[in-house]
């Protein structure tokens, strides 16, 4: 009896790339690690920012008032921070409105360092750069995961 055509070939190894599996790729792990812990505690650094402007801490409303920031313009303020601080967090789902919730507040903070130097309060600069510089790392991460 003969072997029906092609059965008695030795079978070779397929070896065609396989992609790597999502979870097993080392490197996407970490940076989607890291973006999401950045986030989230730009997030609730931001959003402490905004709830202190609501609460008028001391601390927060004797430097504003010394800048010339009219008090009618506070809850804007506060309420600016407090929607960057939910955009960034929906972002984690919705990364279109992370992207632009990061945009809006390194703008706001932008502004408040252009605030503090136009006031002269040079040694007050660090303080909105403190706010900024979370946000604008979790920016960055959320561009290379």
């Amino acid at each position: 009896m003969r072997a029906a055509r092609g059965f008695n070939r030795v079978q070779t190894q397929d070896t065609r790339p396989v992609p790597p599996h999502p979870a097993r790729n080392r490197q996407e792990i970490p940076m989607s690690t890291a973006y999401t812990i950045v986030t989230v505690i730009a997030a609730a650094w931001v959003a402490f920012s905004a709830l202190s402007v609501y609460l008028k801490a001391k601390w927060v409303v004797e430097p504003i008032t010394e800048y010339g920031v009219p008090q009618s313009w506070w809850f804007w303020l506060g309420t600016a921070k407090a929607a960057g601080a939910v955009g960034l967090v929906v972002g984690l789902f919705v990364p279109f409105i992370g992207v632009a919730a990061a945009i809006g507040l390194i703008l706001y903070f932008t502004g408040a360092v252009i605030t503090v130097v136009r006031a002269r309060a040079y040694s007050h600069v660090p303080f909105p750069l403190l706010y900024l510089a979370p946000v604008a790392a979790a920016l960055a991460l959320g561009a290379a995961a």
